[in-house]
């Protein structure tokens, strides 16, 4: 495929929650299955739960699209399970979580110039103010 050839951020776009959600819990650290289910369920206070059926399906399609990748390290050594397969983001995927971000930023923009917001904040455990 030539460079020009090369899907954009864009053409990925929207991406569904579940992968959402996946990508996002390999922003800052490699993961394997369970330990994406536990980070997705702790980032949103227990109101995302992803099923394997559906982690291990999203997966897949991730893998095949370039978006994350296999990787033969083990962030412990001491605490690894053979049978663990750990992922990461590649820069493709960055670039389309960072598209996607930018997408939802701009209807959350929208919603509140509509005052579909009324007294909304954004969630202090996640960053907001």
């Amino acid at each position: 495929m030539t460079e020009s050839s090369s899907p954009t951020p864009e053409s990925f776009l929207p991406l569904s929650p579940p992968v959402f959600h996946i990508l996002m819990a390999l922003v800052d650290e490699e993961r394997h299955g369970y330990g994406i289910m536990q980070e997705v369920k702790f980032r949103t206070a227990g109101q995302v739960h992803l099923v394997p059926g559906t982690l291990y399906g999203a997966i897949k399609r991730l893998l095949q699209r370039k978006l994350i990748e296999e990787t033969d390290e083990r962030p412990d050594p001491e605490l690894n399970d053979e049978r663990r397969r750990y992922y990461r983001l590649t820069e493709l995927g960055q670039r389309v979580l960072s598209a996607e971000a930018v997408r939802l930023a701009r209807l959350v923009e929208q919603a509140q110039a509509k005052q579909l917001l009324p007294g909304w904040s954004p969630n202090p455990a996640l960053g907001g103010g």
